[in-house]
């Protein structure tokens, strides 16, 4: 076959696969995520039926694209009134949380792999965000309070473009010469590495909200003004693209613009209050929402799929205990640590807590970026980085699967065992 039937096998291969796995998903009653890896893992390296070059040609596009609209769909998705109440909570697990998380899981992947802690903080940035959109269904299917449930998603939904940010940082320590560390590099010039990643972070996270809060409301204006009724979905794709080009082209990060705009827009009665909310505007948001999951479905079943598609088969299999123990620490150690500064807040009890800490599963996000290091390594010949870039990429799969496997399965169990049925309100 040529290569572009080459690219177009893999296209259908990956979305006829999709669909049995949400077929699957939707019988046995799991999410679909750990359904979708084992299936690219064993049409990929085991059946060897998707071409590994162009799985990976296909995932670095797949991953940049996805994520873009993953996060923007899911910013639609945040409430004002309920992060306001939480607040302090959500600050701490997506700053404090975020880091500790980070740093626990580059100690345990150094130390299970013995490799340095340089390649143990790559992997730590890359599995630092959460993914608990999978549980949202079995949230509510087990009647889990809105205020644990706010918490957890609303968490994610900023952990997963300050983990990028994260993993930029990594990234520069790593591999100086890539594109995505030019920033780091330049501040670094004027002092060290440490403070000008504090700088970095910093100017990441406030020019993104500034530029995505700008682009929100002059494209709610646009809405007003042009009244496109009948292509909610082409402008919320073009504003989400644009959003996250504007982002990039500001050497800020284009994933947390995309995610501020959708905010805005899913908070447009409050944000846009005083201009009387044009009337139809409702309707569009929702047009648009209906349109936006469906992609954003589409985009996480080439994620993950191609994530186990493009995996080194030998690499697995020796890293698979060794991965299973790093995924478990994640669980039960890194995940409750950098949860425990939520106590200090004295607004939840212990369990409370312990219910929160026990669920954060990895996904998308670890997911999308698992295969940076081997696609950098590859890219300028840097032949450590294609070793740790395998070992990493293994790791991630194995740690997403368990996480998801495990954290899915006992919401019940965990929600009724911690929780009970009180629906005695949070402070």
């Amino acid at each position: 076959m040529s290569y572009s039937q080459l690219i177009d096998f893999t296209l259908i291969a990956v979305m006829t696969l999709g669909f049995f796995a949400f077929i699957l998903s939707e019988k046995a009653h799991v999410s679909s995520i750990p359904i979708l890896i084992i299936l690219g893992f064993l049409f990929g390296p085991v059946l060897g039926l998707i071409p590994n070059h162009q799985g990976h040609t296909i995932f670095n596009y797949a991953r940049v694209l996805g994520l873009v609209l993953i996060l923007y769909t899911e910013g639609h998705n945040l409430k004002w009134k309920m992060i306001k109440k939480h607040l302090g909570t959500i600050g701490l697990l997506d700053t404090v949380g975020l880091l500790v998380t980070a740093l626990v899981a580059s100690f345990l992947f150094s130390y299970l792999f013995d490799l340095p802690l340089s390649a143990g903080f790559l992997f730590g940035a890359i599995i630092s965000a959460t993914d608990p959109a999978t549980l949202i269904p079995l949230f509510k299917q087990n009647k889990v309070d809105e205020n644990y449930k706010t918490v957890i998603v609303t968490e994610s939904i900023f952990n997963d473009p300050l983990g990028i940010v994260l993993t930029i940082l990594a990234i520069a320590m790593v591999a100086p010469q890539a594109s995505e560390a030019q920033l780091v590099e330049k501040i670094a010039h004027f002092t060290s590495i440490y403070p000008a990643s504090v700088i970095f972070f910093v100017y990441q996270v406030v020019s993104s909200l500034l530029i995505g809060f700008i682009l929100g409301v002059i494209g709610y204006w646009i809405i007003r003004w042009l009244k496109p009724g009948l292509l909610p979905q082409i402008f919320g794709l073009a504003i989400a693209f644009g959003g996250f080009l504007i982002g990039e082209y500001a050497q800020t990060s284009g994933y947390l613009v995309a995610t501020t705009i959708g905010i805005v827009f899913g908070n447009h009665a409050l944000v846009f209050k005083k201009w009387d909310e044009h009337a139809g505007f409702n309707k569009f948001i929702k047009e648009e929402m209906h349109f936006n999951e469906i992609i954003s479905d589409l985009a996480s079943v080439f994620i993950f799929i191609l994530l186990g598609a493009t995996t080194n088969l030998s690499i697995f299999s020796q890293s698979l205990w060794k991965g299973a123990l790093l995924a478990l620490g994640i669980i039960f150690i890194a995940r409750p640590l950098a949860t425990l500064p939520i106590l200090a807040l004295r607004k939840w009890s212990f369990k409370e807590y312990l219910f929160i800490a026990l669920e954060g599963p990895r996904g998308v996000v670890p997911a999308a970026l698992a295969g940076i290091p081997l696609s950098l390594g590859l890219m300028y010949h840097n032949t450590t980085l294609v070793d740790w870039g395998e070992v990493i990429l293994s790791a991630t799969i194995i740690t997403v699967l368990i996480s998801v496997l495990a954290e899915t399965l006992w919401v019940k169990p965990l929600s009724k065992r911690l929780l009970g049925h009180s629906t005695k309100a949070v402070k």
